[in-house]
């Protein structure tokens, strides 16, 4: 396939690495190359395949815009902006195109949403629920948007709205860990990041499945069809 990256930071940079590791063409475009979203043209996208934004939460809803105007497929790791996704949602159907956005591309946390959804139902036997995430001290949105997924999952499951507690610091590459708790026990779940590979190459694999896809899917919807 022929893929542009969005973002030359050490995820973006990942994504570009796998791409090219799986026999994809890649172009980059970093924050000043893209300002405004002036790249996504259709001039520059029409030999494009898919588009992969890994930017910031201020720059990504002007990519999806662009590329929703040059009718190109998009994968979106970019978190901290799923306010707009109702607004967002009818355009990409009108459009035509495939937009695929998760929290996290990485698998394991995929699985571990399954294994908290599963562990939910402790609230309604007097658990008491909290999350905590850990991230590099860089990281722009508090709480992460994989923590954000895990309150919605639990939600989901068992009516019940648990806290989140959001620390960053050094280079962490991302800590989310639920606790259940009742006075005669508790329950701990935890996924750690060992590095951001996992969340690189479970992008190039999103763009391998939604490529000549149109609408918008979440990647925790997906995942289990990926090769």
């Amino acid at each position: 396939m022929n893929l542009v990256i969005l973002g030359r930071g050490k995820t973006g940079s990942l994504v570009a690495e796998a791409a090219r590791g799986r026999g994809h063409t890649v172009v980059v475009f970093g924050s000043a190359d893209n300002q405004g979203a002036r790249k996504l043209t259709p001039d520059v996208l029409e030999a494009i395949d898919v588009v992969i934004d890994f930017t910031t939460p201020t720059a990504v809803v002007e990519n999806i815009a662009a590329c929703i105007r040059s009718h190109a497929n998009l994968v979106v790791g970019t978190t901290g902006w799923y306010g707009e996704l109702p607004r967002i949602k009818p355009l990409v159907e009108q459009s035509g195109i495939g937009l695929l956005y998760a929290a996290n591309f990485s698998i394991g946390v995929n699985l571990f949403f399954d294994i908290a959804r599963a562990a939910a139902p402790a609230v309604r036997y007097g658990y008491q629920g909290r999350i905590l995430e850990k991230h590099h001290v860089h990281k722009k949105d508090a709480p992460s948007g994989t923590a954000v997924a895990i309150r919605n999952v639990i939600r989901g499951a068992a009516q019940a709205e648990l806290p989140i507690e959001s620390v960053r610091e050094g280079d962490v590459v991302g800590m989310h860990q639920v606790t259940f708790e009742s006075a005669g026990d508790s329950i701990t779940l935890v996924h750690e990041a060992k590095s951001r590979r996992g969340f690189a190459e479970g992008a190039v694999r999103a763009a391998e499945w939604l490529q000549g896809k149109s609408g918008l899917y979440d990647f925790k919807d997906i995942f289990r069809e990926l090769r």
